[in-house]
């Protein structure tokens, strides 16, 4: 059934593009000289972007692009007309041009700017040209009283990253540090309230880390707290969906950036659009390198019995280098006013390397010194990752009717090579025979392949309904080599891996949009099909997963939500949803690869983890009130076989397995359990608020009190506790009443960060704060330059850590993964709204405009 459901949804791709080219008419002979009077006309219908409903008395004005006696292309004004009360609007008897230019104003909406080619028909219609309502009008919907970095909805917050002074230069990682709502920890992984969410690339997966993708080419950020039907179901942290720059203004638009900073920062990019006629050309290109030295510290105590057996303490630095490089390009090819096709294609590649050091004491139960050890550990690693992303696009004639359908595909590999020396010395100095050396090797293959189909359709006044079907598929293959060097003899390791696994999910989904009195509502199910298929290649091990396993289990492949919205006065609304998602366990929390890189806290995946499920409710508030607006918001989610981190020294056995792998005793191992379930009840409130035309201020604060309940065995790991973490967000516009003063368009950005005790299963994490500062100075005409200096984690102080208690040990620890960092960015925009390809002598200039 299945090579009978992806056959069905390529021809769909596949033949949509065909049907649509029935539309299509050759292009008009052009002429040069005065207008020429032809019975070619051009129609249309304006229609409101929130209702999909036309929209009476719009300007539209119409200019037709001519070439002169020399040769020379102009725009000449056509007419005027007001769309009437259906949103109609047309023009006849037109003169023969090379292209015309359509413009539209109206109260309360966006201008609204589109180039057509009318072509050898004698009508052309346009379709439903949308509008999109004034930032003022959307304040009822988008909580924003101006255009901040910020946009704030009861369903998502859009952040804006060009308004992210401290990220210019960096990563997505830096980015998302001066997100409202997000947290990032030492490994670069975010949170958004205390959970995971999915993360989304121009709305698909990928196997990009945040790491892997330049600040500078991310257009905005969009955050979903509690994910609608429509949406993947496996986002029970919500959804983070990262939109990479392209735009579509005509002629040539681009933006050029280099930076420099310490510690052995280097950074590049460029960015370019070419938007002529039927095309749009974009390119973007960058290059990134970063390094620093982090450290981290460990202190433990073992314990039999609640008595300390012994002590270890452990300091480490690592000094890490990080090189990529990144390219992605892309056009939409416009067949006509309703049918778009879009083609992407990106690359990146990148080199790793990290020389870690250790020094480590070994003390008995009185803290008499009884050995000391040295570990050094150098690695090298490359990765390559692909995308390529095939879209397309129908609007009917039909207000509010749109058919879309999309091919993505994610490839990649990548490779390490490490080698690990490690050296104990007795009290007196003198070398011990634990000494070891390791030689690690890996090597990884992921490919992911995604179809979509996507329908919608008004239904009457005010519903609408969307439905579409989704299948993915994702194959993985790591190889893990673990060496013991012995007289430059290498002996293969029980630890070596050799792991692969098969993921498909199949999904189709619907939700309907109407309104009861004044209370709108969404209601949506969707039905998914997943399966999972693990194996240990070296010994035959199968593991795995099916969901639903039969009829009878259904309700685990279903996944239902419901939106109720209400209008409650003047720029205030209520809403209030739930939805029902699942979070499958992915290839680190299931891959029984064990992570060396540490001797003393060693992790190790589970390939016996199964899916948790998380029930989500959620009550929203929003208002806007001059100078400012607010959103509140209570949360509860039921998250049933909860994925939880456990901690535990290694057993006889275990420690056996690890034989000559130089890994201690009383080493901790890291692993991942099904909890019996997890329960988190939070608030969150932002608040947004402008001082006059200069100063404004965006705080946020989340509350949560979090309980678990869990069961390994016969030890039980339930602990519950309350956490909280702020983030404020200041930003400064100096206005000199000298216009020519240094200080004209300079800014200031602060972003400060903290972050209370929070309790796991073993323990709390410890707090940490953070604070990142910006310059920006904007100058030449147009404000085409700019000048950004940033310091990320100005007190050098951010660091992640916990406390973690068990039967059999107490241990505090903290490391870092970056350092207190400096960069300076030159940015430049560039454009030529008259640019054009193939401009030729004679008559051949026809056969190459738009």
């Amino acid at each position: 059934m299945m090579y009978r459901f992806l056959i069905g949804m390529v021809m769909t791709v596949c033949c949509l593009p065909a049907l649509a080219q029935e539309e299509i008419e050759p292009p008009a002979e052009l002429q040069g000289g005065r207008p020429q009077q032809t019975r070619t006309g051009i129609i249309g219908k304006v229609v409101d972007s929130r209702n999909r409903k036309g929209v009476e008395g719009v300007t539209v004005q119409l200019y037709a692009q001519i070439k002169d006696s020399t040769g020379s292309s102009r725009l000449t004004a056509v007419g005027t007309q007001v769309s009437k009360a259906n949103g109609d609007f047309n023009f006849t008897t037109l003169p023969q041009a090379d292209s015309f230019q359509v413009l539209m104003s109206g109260v309360n909406f966006e201008p609204f700017e589109q180039w057509v080619v009318a072509g050898r028909q004698p009508l052309t219609d346009l379709g439903n040209l949308v509008l999109s309502p004034s930032v003022q009008t959307l304040q009822s919907v988008v909580v924003t009283a101006q255009r901040s970095a910020l946009q704030m909805g009861v369903d998502r917050r859009v952040f804006s990253a060009d308004r992210s002074l401290t990220a210019a230069g960096g990563t997505a990682v830096d980015l998302m540090k001066n997100i409202p709502s997000i947290t990032v920890d030492v490994d670069g992984n975010i949170s958004m309230r205390n959970a995971a969410p999915q993360i989304f690339v121009d709305g698909r997966p990928t196997i990009l880390t945040l790491d892997q993708i330049p600040a500078d080419n991310i257009e905005r950020v969009e955050l979903i707290t509690n994910p609608s039907a429509k949406f993947d179901a496996s986002t029970s942290g919500g959804i983070v969906n990262i939109i990479l720059k392209k735009n579509k203004r005509v002629g040539m638009n681009g933006i050029l950036s280099a930076g420099i900073g310490a510690p052995d920062i280097r950074t590049g990019s460029i960015n370019l659009n070419i938007r002529q006629g039927k095309f749009n050309f974009f390119a973007v290109g960058s290059l990134f390198q970063g390094g620093g030295i982090a450290r981290g510290e460990s202190r433990r105590q073992n314990l039999n019995e609640g008595l300390v057996t012994s002590y270890f303490n452990q300091n480490s630095q690592n000094d890490r280098l990080r090189r990529f490089g990144n390219i992605r390009v892309g056009a939409d090819f416009f067949l006509d006013n309703r049918n778009t096709i879009s083609l992407t294609q990106s690359a990146v590649n990148g080199n790793f390397s990290n020389t870690q050091r250790q020094d480590q004491e070994f003390l008995d139960e009185v803290k008499l010194l009884e050995r000391t050890g040295n570990r050094l550990l150098t690695s090298r690693s490359n990765f390559r990752r692909y995308n390529t992303q095939l879209n397309y696009v129908h609007k009917f004639p039909q207000a509010g009717r749109e058919l879309s359908a999309n091919v993505n595909y994610n490839y990649g590999n990548g490779g390490d090579n490490t080698f690990i020396d490690n050296l104990f010395f007795n009290p007196n100095g003198t070398p011990t025979n634990a000494s070891a050396r390791l030689h690690n090797t890996g090597s990884n293959s992921n490919d992911q392949l995604t179809f979509q189909v996507d329908y919608e359709t008004t239904q009457g006044e005010n519903g609408k309904l969307e439905t579409g079907v989704r299948s993915f598929i994702n194959n993985q293959q790591s190889i893990f080599n673990s060496f013991s060097v012995n007289n430059g003899l290498e002996i293969k390791l029980p630890l070596s891996n050799n792991y692969k696994y098969r993921e498909l999910i199949n999904a189709a989904y619907i939700t309907y949009t109407n309104k009861i009195g004044s209370i709108g509502y969404q209601a949506g199910l969707r039905a998914e099909h997943s399966q999972f298929d693990g194996e240990l290649v070296d010994s035959a091990r199968k593991f795995g997963y099916t969901l639903p396993t039969q009829l009878r289990n259904i309700f685990d492949g279903l996944f239902p939500s419901l939106y109720l919205t209400r209008e409650v006065g003047e720029g205030q609304q209520l809403q209030l949803n739930y939805s029902r998602r699942i979070r499958r366990p992915d290839f680190w929390n299931l891959n029984p690869f064990v992570d060396i890189n540490d001797p003393l806290n060693i992790s190790q995946g589970n390939p016996q983890l199964r899916p948790e499920f998380t029930n989500s409710l959620e009550f929203n508030y929003s208002t806007d009130y001059k100078g400012g607006n607010f959103l509140g918001s209570v949360y509860l989610r039921n998250t049933q076989g909860d994925i939880t981190r456990y901690s535990d020294t290694l057993s006889k056995v275990q420690f056996a397995q690890l034989n000559n792998s130089a890994i201690d005793s009383n080493a901790i191992l890291n692993t991942f359990v099904n909890a019996d379930h997890t329960n988190r009840l939070g608030a969150e409130f932002t608040l947004q608020q402008k001082f006059g035309t200069r100063f404004d201020l965006t705080p946020t604060v989340n509350f949560q009190y979090r309980a678990v309940r869990g069961r390994v065995g016969a030890l039980v790991l339930d602990n519950e506790g309350f956490n909280w973490e702020a983030k404020l967000i200041a930003n400064y516009r100096a206005e000199p009443a000298n216009k020519s003063s240094i200080f004209t368009d300079f800014s200031v950005q602060a972003i400060g960060e903290y972050e209370s005790r929070e309790v796991v299963p073993q323990g709390v994490r410890i707090p940490n704060y953070s604070v990142d500062l910006a310059l920006r100075k904007d100058f030449l005409k147009n404000k085409k330059a700019t000048v950004t200096f940033s310091v990320q984690d100005l007190f050098n102080h951010l660091r992640f850590g916990s406390e973690l208690q068990t039967a059999t040990f107490y241990q505090e620890s903290w490391s870092r993964r970056n350092v207190r960092s400096f960069r300076l960015v030159f940015t430049y925009k560039f454009g030529d709204p008259n640019f054009a390809f193939g401009k030729r002598n004679g008559d051949r200039d026809r056969d190459n405009e738009d």
